[in-house]
């Protein structure tokens, strides 16, 4: 029990640093803010399902067609080139389960 509750761990610290190399270090190196990038997904797609997949379509092939920023966003920062990440689709749930909005939800009392 002890080893497998150590390898969820590892791998949980594992798939947070591949994240932090793979997508957000370049996004505050560039100051692109991805929370507002993930409220665009969450208000266009709604689902965490249907966001997780316009995602990784996006990121497998960028074009400005089908993304989610404005025209003008492109003005300021470049396309992306198409991700050949090997972990894409577990880069992107943790991105996902980063900026959930569900989290930041309070109830009172």
């Amino acid at each position: 029990m002890e080893k497998i509750v150590l390898i969820l761990i590892f791998s949980t610290l594992f798939l947070q640093a591949d994240l932090q190399k793979a997508c957000l270090l370049c996004h505050q190196k560039n100051q692109i803010p991805s929370e507002l990038i993930y409220k665009r997904y969450l208000l266009k797609y709604s689902t965490l399902e249907y966001i997780e997949e316009a995602m990784y379509n996006y990121l497998k092939h960028p074009n400005k067609k089908d993304s989610i920023m404005p025209s003008a966003f492109f003005r300021k920062f470049p396309i992306k080139n198409a991700s050949k990440d090997k972990n894409l689709k577990e880069n992107i749930r943790e991105y996902i389960d980063t900026f959930d909005i569900k989290k930041k939800l309070v109830l009172d009392k």
